[in-house]
């Protein structure tokens, strides 16, 4: 099979795109023939793009898919008409609106109209934020608005095939003076790095089933629950397997979420941006949540402006749509010097305090090995707001770790000692033993209890049944991007 041939399999036609996320036989076309006004002839239908309702798993959704092979996909008044139609009813209906994206932006030859018509869609976007779930599949080629639209919605999905810029590389050429290929300019490598695209698929089919998957997880507005399955155990081994004795050791965090979570199953959020966290949906007994966690493989588990960044705006997506939060915590502090102090970390930190400080939705942190610095406080204390704080019994807490606090607590001691190093060291142990362990946390009301590795998913489990009654998040409750 050549290469071009299985492109045109991997690449669906806009109707194809609703036909493989709805339901089978439930899709049902909206404006499906409409006049171009601009351009004085019968349109294909939707004038460039193919909007529709049906269903997933049986839950309605609204949909629509432009359509490239119409003038390039470009917008258009007609074709913004179709869109704002279909969002407006999306909100009307409290109901989930997903969107196939590939468009060359606004249309030339209707000027100022097509622009317009990109700042009606803008309004309509960010009228639903936090009301319902709002997803773009970008497919191909997609410039200016086109990319500006997906980025205003709750998730972005990328196929491998895609790109998203705001100007093109032929204009980047020209003004610049760079010569760089659609690929490297907004490629789904460029993306999935700086935080624009929240999930990546190989081809279209792949990202309707992701999308499926994903509204899985989610409620059909913020005033219900997600749908809720059957209760499944995590794989066979426990959450403290994957975690090495050494707290110097690294280990990946998404092992011990996956001995947690229903089936062992995560399906992660923006993997390769800010890999230092892991934020993902999951699901224990049956009930979806929203994890963030410390990734110690990566940077040591430190947070950073990016990873702070990440996180509070999975936190707020999360607090919006009503789904609890585990936190998972293993972390030494934030990420000193003067690269981050430059990066804006002080800012971008507050934003994750900022998050779980306002989410209404029930929240239950479980530290791992290490919580210290500001970090201790960001990632969802207990005097932050967390309902239920957990330590597994060699996790330690407190401003920095021991062997810091000593040089600057016993520095004099450790100055005059014959031996510096094991001086520190003794120095070391002590305070580690008086002021960072676990039980001491617990007895000083900072930790509401030190729990067992192996029995960690029965107390998640238990707290978030006991905070069923608070679920739902607060009227009101936005999620326009920070």
């Amino acid at each position: 099979m050549t290469l071009e041939v299985t492109e045109k399999l991997d690449r669906l036609s806009p109707i194809e795109r609703l036909e493989a996320l709805c339901d089978r036989e439930s899709l049902t076309l909206l404006r499906s023939n409409v006049i171009s006004r601009r351009m004085g002839e019968r349109a294909v239908p939707g004038d460039g793009v193919i909007a529709g309702a049906g269903r997933v798993d049986g839950r309605p959704v609204f949909c629509y898919a432009q359509d490239p092979s119409y003038l390039g996909g470009s917008l258009g008044e007609q074709h913004a008409d179709s869109i704002v139609r279909v969002l407006r009813l999306a909100g009307r209906a409290n109901t989930p609106v997903v969107g196939f994206i590939e468009s060359g932006g606004a249309r030339m030859q209707e000027g100022t109209a097509a622009l317009a018509g990109y700042a009606r869609i803008f309004r309509e976007h960010v009228a639903l934020s936090g009301r319902v779930p709002q997803i773009s599949v970008v497919c191909g080629a997609s410039a200016g608005g086109g990319s500006y639209s997906p980025a205003l919605t709750d998730f972005v999905v990328m196929t491998e095939r895609a790109n998203m810029f705001l100007t093109g590389p032929a204009v980047v050429r020209e003004v610049l003076g760079e010569d760089v290929s659609a690929a490297q300019l907004g490629g789904y490598k460029v993306h999935e790095k700086n935080g624009v695209a929240h999930f990546v698929a190989a081809d279209d089919n792949d990202a309707a089933l992701l999308v499926r998957d994903l509204l899985d997880h989610l409620p059909s507005h913020s005033g219900e629950r997600a749908p809720r399955w059957r209760p499944a155990g995590p794989p066979g081994y426990t959450p403290i397997g994957p975690v090495p004795d050494s707290d110097r050791s690294v280990y990946d965090v998404r092992d011990v979420a996956r001995g947690l979570l229903d089936g062992g199953r995560l399906l992660e959020f923006a993997p390769r941006w800010a890999r230092n966290v892991v934020c993902g949906f999951g699901r224990l007994e049956g009930r979806a949540v929203g994890v963030v966690a410390n990734q110690p493989k990566y940077l040591g588990g430190v947070l950073d402006a990016e990873s702070a960044s990440k996180a509070a705006r999975f936190v707020r997506t999360c607090n919006a749509f009503g789904l609890p939060l585990v936190v998972l915590v293993d972390t030494p502090g934030f990420m000193p010097g003067t690269k981050q102090e430059g990066l804006g970390v002080i800012r971008h930190g507050a934003k994750l305090v900022h998050a779980f400080a306002e989410a209404t939705v029930p929240k239950v942190t479980v530290v791992l090995r290490k919580a210290f610095g500001g970090a201790f406080i960001a990632m969802n204390a207990r005097d932050l707001g967390a309902d239920y704080a957990f330590a597994w019994p060699q996790a330690q807490l407190g401003v920095m770790g021991a062997k810091q606090a000593v040089t600057i607590v016993n520095r004099r001691d450790i100055a005059a000692a014959d031996d510096p190093v094991a001086a520190r060291d003794a120095h070391a142990a002590d305070y580690a033993e008086a002021h960072l362990s676990a039980s001491i946390a617990a007895a000083e009301g900072y930790i509401d209890e030190v729990i067992l590795p192996d029995d960690t998913r029965r107390r998640l489990c238990e707290a978030l049944t006991t905070l069923d009654a608070i679920a739902h998040p607060a009227p009101g409750v936005r999620n326009i991007p920070l």
